[in-house]
């Protein structure tokens, strides 16, 4: 049975309020089931959010458009564009925890309250005595792990010396062991970004929202995946796509991608969770 969203579901009191975390932590309102018009009416009110307010979603994307030419600037300089591939196809892993300060500007909109930088800074910064770094370093293992195991896979199927040939003989990827290196890459890329996208798709919004750990906040995301399996495999190819497709014009996509999709699913929260 699918419930109407709650784009104007009220704010949990403690979240207006940043800072550590009570001795009596929020309780959870019960995961509730959504349809596929949920992934729709999210993006639309993302991108209602972002024309709302653009200064704040093209300023968070200008960190992560920034450090993608950094790292692309060093990696051509050095010769090494090889490990660029790991980069942007595990750039989603890491996309989520871009969209924490949209978070509290689509929050503040659909409260009414007023949207200043000191206000959305103030909460971001205030992260740091909360849950939200923890689910961090949950991501930021992860990622690395992920970089770590796409060159593993490579130097197995592909043998050490390639990777010096890689960008003058891109064709070997596309013959014999490199169509099964990039098969089974894909997959297990696969696998990391759906365990965390599983665990952060709730846990990063309700960790901004409500005074919850951070284990506590996993556990809600996995149970609002499990409830919803149909409609989150969609979001979570939706996102990937247009992520993929965001980075591919020198990153310069993300700036619009980034703040969208940032914006939009702290609305598919609320529709996940929809008396938080």
């Amino acid at each position: 049975m699918t419930r109407p969203p709650s784009s104007a579901a009220p704010q949990s009191p403690r979240s207006a309020l940043p800072g550590p975390a009570p001795d009596h932590p929020d309780d959870i309102p019960p995961v509730a089931r959504i349809g596929f018009a949920q992934i729709r009416q999210a993006l639309q009110a993302g991108l209602r959010d972002f024309r709302r307010a653009p200064a704040f979603g093209l300023l968070f994307s200008a960190f992560y458009v920034a450090g993608g030419l950094v790292l692309t600037a060093v990696a051509l300089a050095s010769g090494q564009e090889w490990w660029l591939m790991p980069f942007i196809v595990g750039f989603p892993l890491i996309a989520p925890f871009a969209a924490t300060g949209l978070y509290d500007v689509s929050r503040r909109i659909e409260a009414g309250q007023p949207l200043s930088w000191p206000h959305v800074i103030r909460v971001v910064f205030a992260q740091k005595d909360r849950q939200l770094p923890s689910m961090a370093m949950v991501i930021l293992l992860l990622f690395m792990f992920w970089v770590f195991v796409a060159h593993t896979v490579f130097a197995l199927f592909m043998g050490v010396s390639s990777l010096t040939n890689i960008t003058s003989s891109a064709e070997m990827l596309l013959q014999g062991r490199g169509l099964l290196m990039l098969a089974v890459g894909c997959v297990i890329g696969a696998g990391f970004a759906g365990f965390l996208f599983a665990a952060t798709v709730v846990g990063l919004p309700l960790l901004m929202d409500r005074e919850v750990d951070f284990i506590t906040a996993i556990i809600t995301s996995f149970q609002a995946v499990a409830a919803n399996p149909a409609v989150m495999l969609v979001w979570a190819a939706l996102i990937a796509g247009v992520l993929f497709a965001a980075i591919l014009p020198a990153f310069l996509g993300l700036f619009v991608a980034l703040p969208v999709l940032g914006h939009a699913s702290w609305h598919m929260y609320r529709q996940l969770l929809p008396d938080a």
